[in-house]
């Protein structure tokens, strides 16, 4: 078996045993249904706050830094949307930290499976669909209200931002998992570009100073969730004057971070 089929196999058993886990977890939590039911509404009640917290701001003004409710509406949509799902899927590599100090990772590196499966299954939320679902709502909400003009790209570019914006965070995910092998309590470093970035990508771009948006954009690529793909939808300008096909490099920056994720 040749290098590319050996990896190929590699994936395909971290896949099977990542739905293997996944799956008992599910049975786990349907064991519980009303429990279920009430923490996925918990959870969906407690991000809906953040979106409620722009309309009382959008009850005061009638734009912010030039976007109006609809359009702040689509990027909050697109950004939780995107992070929903990276963290429905990855969001338990922020306990690697302390799996690695009290020893019960070892339990991981014994057992005939990728431990990137085992730890990215682990303890599978399956509540976290309330974040999903909200997002995918006030997204919703945003196409039918936000002045948009409907073409082919910016059809497509809809669904492409959200699968590259998940994949982007997951790898996030994955890169903050791996320092705290070396960190061992950075847990809190990982949630400010994971959580912290999802919620500096619900607010329009022309209200950071310039710096960040750099830094968001050839730093850690934050901006390739949302900004630059929902600016070409929205039909606003880029603020740092990139060149247009920009714009569409979400997919591409995404398998780069997954790449470097994997290296990690």
């Amino acid at each position: 078996m040749g290098a590319r089929e050996g990896m190929l196999a590699r994936t395909w058993y971290g896949l099977r045993a990542y739905a293997f886990i996944v799956a008992m977890w599910v049975r786990s939590t349907m064991a519980y249904r009303t429990s279920f039911v009430m923490m996925a509404a918990g959870n969906f009640v407690l991000t809906a706050l953040d979106f409620l917290a722009i309309m009382i701001m959008f009850s005061h003004v009638d734009a912010l830094g030039g976007f109006s409710l609809p359009e702040v509406a689509f990027l909050y949509g697109t950004s939780s949307t995107a992070f929903g799902l990276a963290d429905l899927l990855l969001g338990s590599f922020d306990r690697v930290g302390g799996r690695v100090r009290d020893g019960t990772l070892d339990t991981m590196l014994v057992r005939p499976v990728p431990v990137l499966a085992q730890v990215a299954a682990d303890r599978f939320a399956l509540r976290r669909l309330g974040r999903v679902t909200q997002g995918a709502l006030v997204l919703g909400w945003s196409l039918t209200q936000a002045d948009i003009e409907w073409t082919l790209v910016s059809v497509l570019l809809v669904p492409v931002m959200l699968l590259s914006g998940a994949a982007l965070f997951g790898a996030l995910f994955v890169l903050g998992g791996a320092f705290q092998f070396w960190a061992q309590d950075a847990a809190e470093v990982q949630n400010s570009f994971t959580y912290g970035g999802t919620t500096l990508l619900q607010y329009p771009p022309s209200v950071f100073a310039k710096d960040l948006v750099r830094g968001v954009t050839f730093v850690v690529p934050l901006a390739f969730v949302n900004w630059l793909p929902a600016l070409r939808v929205l039909g606003r300008d880029d603020p740092l004057g990139l060149p247009g096909w920009v714009d569409f490099a979400s997919p591409l920056v995404a398998a780069l971070c997954c790449a470097l994720a994997g290296l990690a």
